[in-house]
């Protein structure tokens, strides 16, 4: 356990964030979620609609540091991929 006042306030601020990181990879995920039921059920406007929502929040929490830019953009990407398909087959 950290001794120095600096130290234990570092402690204190890295719990925060670790809760505001886990919570925002929470919603990621839960979003992610939303798009691949969309994309399974071929509903074309709503795996659209849902892949925006999700662009915003992965996007949103990758300026936050919650998750790596390059893993944001990879996990859009790949979302963005498989609801074009589901548009394409339509």
């Amino acid at each position: 356990m950290a001794n120095h006042k600096s130290a234990l306030k570092r402690n204190r601020q890295n719990a925060k964030r670790n809760e505001r990181n886990k919570a925002g990879r929470t919603r990621i995920k839960n979003a992610i979620k939303l798009v691949l039921e969309e994309v399974d059920g071929t509903n074309k406007e709503g795996a659209q609609k849902a892949l925006k929502e999700a662009e915003k929040t992965i996007s949103k929490h990758a300026g936050k540091g919650a998750i790596a830019k390059r893993a944001a953009s990879r996990k859009i990407s790949g979302l963005a991929k498989k609801v074009y398909q589901v548009s394409a087959s339509a």
